[in-house]
């Protein structure tokens, strides 16, 4: 067992450490960090009758239902409970998938691609709303301000970047967010002065009152839930700054929240009635010579929080490929930098989705009825794969209970309150997210329909065959090295199409067979290879054990196997032919890459045509195989091979009548 350095390097951050703070809070903490651009003017908009209560219970209500939210749902089931649910040190809804997909639980996959759908749904929500709700307060000088066409302008700025890479911005993502933050919290203060009766919020009591007896409280929760919605990411993003630093930090990020929150609450206090003429409370507690600099500085953070989304959904995508959620695609590291990867598809297709947004909903308060409604679902299937993990890890019973009655209860509350938007936007999100959702289900089975026709055969059946084969000078020599990728779970297996490719269909005359094989694990991280010499000196069997983490550059990965085996001499170094040997030149390769057609549809049932018709329609998503292994196409031959039951085409038609003319 060899193991392949250099790559996928995975930093250890373990310990607490000031660069990990200031990490967390610069990649971490941008979503939820910019929901108070939002959530207070939400609330507002909610409250539909404002003769059920007086405006200062409301508001106090409000308030203390985001404190609690934030308690409950970010600081206990995240901070606290989720982030020890870490695999080698990642997080997210697939990673913990991966914790658990091993239990006997078959159908916990659809959990895993629900959740991991809906929250791509939501990554398209996020940076549209945070960017143009920053630039909504612009409208305090100007009302004329064309707040469409700039947040479409900075959006495209944002994804262009993505492909020179961002390791030169992102060191800087730290100290701005901490202005940020900072920023929050003291211009909160400055109006909790007025009103210090505004900390009452922080007794449970007035968020009790405010759901029980305000008529319009499933809608106010919807609102409230606002703030909260970061909290996914925040999971998602443990591989990055490690669990000691993302929760020191979000003592501070939780505290600049709150007094940001109380502060205007306070100011709505006395300001209620500007709501409705359009100011936004968050700009409203500004000084009138800090709303220029404010709306910079949340400029600046909704494009580090749109950032952060942007590279979570990279990762996630990546980590869907390895686990057969979604077809290849090819992926660049602009900076040299593993954890810095783009995905051109992903980039440009999020994009798109995005100016659609945009150009949809046009304000800010009309996108906030979209916002929330999958991050529900998302959180809801984190709930569920979390019990599993919680009981593969042998905790009390009592307490997994206690927990899965709270927050199934409180999530599906928050589900149902964001239900009622589906009408006012919520359907856009739901739609993409299903899409998305489809999509992962119709290519996760479609493998395993695939795989239920394919045929295995022992390769020590057609050993002697190969080893007579090579021999033969009457067979034009194919190449030198010769490369097959195979899906055989068993060492001594191999595709029975692989053999057909190789002695049936045009005999490939080599020197030395290959046979590749990608065996996944659940250390995202693992970066090896094993050898099995089926016969000396001519086949291979050649294992890359790979985590989740690890993407698929099968090429690459190869051609440091081959310089060892050249180094041990195992393989020649140079090429067989002479006139090349003299030169030193190396030895040739070729890959054959062996597409699947379909003949037999009568073999299928309607689900499974339904299922293999999505997946072909998803295959034109992904990249070609050798792409996305990062084989040139020049030295690649792509053959195709019928998908066939064997108890229908090995029958044999009976002859009815046999006749003979002689002419």
């Amino acid at each position: 067992m060899a193991d392949i350095t250099g790559v996928g390097h995975h930093i250890d951050l373990k310990k607490l450490t000031y660069v990990g703070v200031l990490v967390s809070l610069g990649i971490v903490f941008g979503d939820i960090g910019t929901s108070p651009l939002y959530v207070m003017k939400a609330i507002v908009n909610a409250r539909k009758d404002g003769s059920s209560m007086p405006f200062d219970e409301y508001i106090e209500g409000a308030l203390s239902c985001i404190i609690w939210t934030l308690t409950l749902q970010t600081t206990i089931k995240y901070v606290i409970i989720a982030l020890r649910a870490d695999n080698k040190g990642e997080g997210g809804i697939l990673s913990l998938y991966s914790l658990v997909k091993k239990l006997k639980k078959k159908w916990l996959y659809v959990v895993a691609i629900i959740g991991a759908s809906t929250l791509v749904a939501d990554s398209v929500i996020t940076p549209s709303l945070t960017v143009m709700s920053a630039i909504e307060g612009l409208k305090i000088y100007n009302p004329d301000t064309p707040v469409v066409y700039i947040t479409l302008f900075i959006l495209f700025i944002v994804f262009l970047v993505q492909q020179f890479g961002t390791s030169s911005i992102g060191k800087l993502f730290g100290p701005i967010m901490v202005t940020w933050f900072l920023a929050l919290g003291a211009f909160g203060s400055i109006h909790i002065i007025d009103h210090i009766e505004i900390f009452r919020a922080f007794n449970p009591v007035y968020a009790y009152n405010l759901i029980t007896h305000s008529p319009s409280a499933i809608v106010i929760m919807g609102a409230v839930f606002l703030c909260t919605t970061g909290a996914e990411a925040l999971y998602s993003d443990l591989g990055h700054c490690g669990a000691k630093n993302i929760r020191v930090s979000w003592i501070f990020v939780k505290s600049m929240l709150i007094l940001n929150y109380l502060g205007q609450g306070a100011w709505l206090l006395d300001n209620y009635q500007k709501v409705f003429t359009g100011v936004n409370p968050f700009f409203g507690i500004l000084p009138e010579w800090a709303v220029l600099p404010g709306v910079i500085l949340a400029t600046l953070a909704a494009i580090i929080a749109s950032q952060a989304v942007i590279t979570g959904s990279f990762t996630m995508f990546s980590e869907a490929m390895s686990i057969s959620f979604w077809p290849n695609q090819h992926i660049e590291y602009p900076s040299g930098n593993k954890g810095q990867m783009y995905i051109p598809k992903v980039n440009w297709g999020l994009m798109v989705l995005c100016f659609v947004v945009v150009l949809f909903f046009q304000e800010s308060e009309r996108m906030e009825a979209a916002y929330g409604l999958t991050i529900t679902i998302t959180m809801l299937m984190t709930t569920v794969l979390l019990l599993y993990w919680l009981g593969r890890s042998r905790v009390n019973k009592i307490f997994i209970i206690g927990f899965g009655i709270t927050y199934i209860l409180l999530e599906s509350g928050f589900f149902y309150a964001n239900v009622l938007k589906f009408m006012d936007g919520g359907w856009l999100t739901m739609v993409l997210g299903g899409f998305i959702a489809v999509c992962m289900y119709a290519w996760y089975n479609g493998r395993l329909i695939k795989a239920s026709f394919i045929n295995f055969v022992k390769i020590e059946r057609y050993v002697s065959i190969i080893k007579d084969m090579k021999l033969d000078e009457t067979i034009p020599k194919y190449c030198t090295n010769l490369a097959y990728l195979s899906r055989a779970k068993r060492n001594d297996e191999v595709e029975s199409k692989i053999i057909y490719s190789i002695i049936k269909k045009q005999p490939k005359r080599a020197d030395h067979y290959f046979i590749l094989s990608i065996i996944n694990q659940e250390d995202p991280y693992t970066f090896k290879y094993s050898i099995d010499e089926i016969l000396p000196g001519t086949i291979y069997k050649v294992n890359f054990l790979l985590g989740f983490k690890v993407d698929r550059r099968i090429n690459d990965y190869f051609n440091m196997v081959l310089k060892d085996l050249m180094a041990d001499g195992t393989i020649p170094k140079v090429s067989s032919h002479p006139s090349l040997r003299a030169h030193s030149v190396p030895p040739d390769l070729k890959y054959v890459i062996i597409d699947n057609t379909y003949i037999n549809d009568i073999l299928l049932n309607v689900k499974q045509k339904i299922t293999l018709n999505i997946y072909n329609f998803v295959k034109y998503i992904g990249s070609d195989d050798f792409k996305a292994w990062g084989v040139s196409s020049h030295n690649v031959v792509v053959e195709s091979a019928p998908l066939t039951d064997e108890a229908v085409s090995s029958r044999k038609i009976e002859q009815s009548v046999f006749i003979r003319h002689n002419f």
